[in-house]
């Protein structure tokens, strides 16, 4: 038994040793990293690491774990030993005092460590304020729409920017209305805001809060 345990770690050794000897990693490229530490990428590989044993699924899920990941896929090119690393990155939407904790946030609700260059004016709201930006957000993310930022939060609602145009919600937003938000856009591209604050509707503004200057809407089913 002692002889066949040291005949099989020797034969491991030997697999491993001629895997590196003819598939060693020799490098590592980032790309579309601008926040995430490329050396982390590094850390995560083993020293003296073949390509024939990287687990891209597991170099994957361990660069994830960095807030400004969103997503990574890691490729191998067995030709240059090369390992590249893709790196979707979150961007800082909101700058958030909340009662006197600051929360940078992303889009999908990830707290960031920072700003990240994000020129941002500092909200203050609550945690429930919080929550409602967020799962507004996640309905945006779902129908391929960007929030850019978060702008106010006040008694009239809370005002974002979204892909570059000004757009006040309350508490939720339905997706037929994310989804009408791109015509409307298209339709409209001088309207200072769009309000969603009524359900299932969408007000384009001549003014926000729409108190002193007409302002026309339309319903999703129509």
């Amino acid at each position: 038994m002692v002889i066949s345990a040291v005949a099989a770690a020797v034969t491991g050794l030997a697999a491993l040793a001629i895997s590196y000897l003819f598939f060693p990693v020799t490098g590592m490229e980032v790309q579309g990293a601008r926040m995430f530490p490329r050396s982390e990428a590094w850390n995560a590989v083993p020293s003296y690491a073949s390509l024939l044993f990287l687990n891209t699924n597991a170099l994957e899920r361990d660069i994830e774990t960095n807030p400004w990941v969103k997503g990574a896929v890691v490729l191998k090119d067995w030709e240059s030993g090369i390992v590249t690393v893709e790196v979707e990155e979150r961007r800082a939407v909101l700058d958030g005092d909340l009662r006197g904790r600051r929360a940078v946030v992303s889009a999908d609700g990830t707290e960031l460590p920072g700003l990240g260059g994000a020129g941002l004016n500092r909200v203050e709201l609550d945690e429930v304020q919080l929550e409602e930006i967020v799962k507004v957000g996640e309905v945006f993310e779902e129908n391929d729409i960007v929030l850019d930022s978060v702008d106010e939060v006040d008694a009239r609602g809370i005002a974002v920017t979204v892909e570059g145009q000004r757009v006040l919600f309350a508490s939720t937003v339905g997706s037929g209305q994310a989804r009408a938000l791109e015509r409307l856009f298209v339709e409209n591209p001088e309207a200072p805001y769009f309000d969603l604050r009524s359900p299932e509707r969408v007000v384009v503004g001549a003014k926000p809060g729409g108190d002193s200057e007409a302002s026309s809407g339309a319903g999703l089913g129509g």
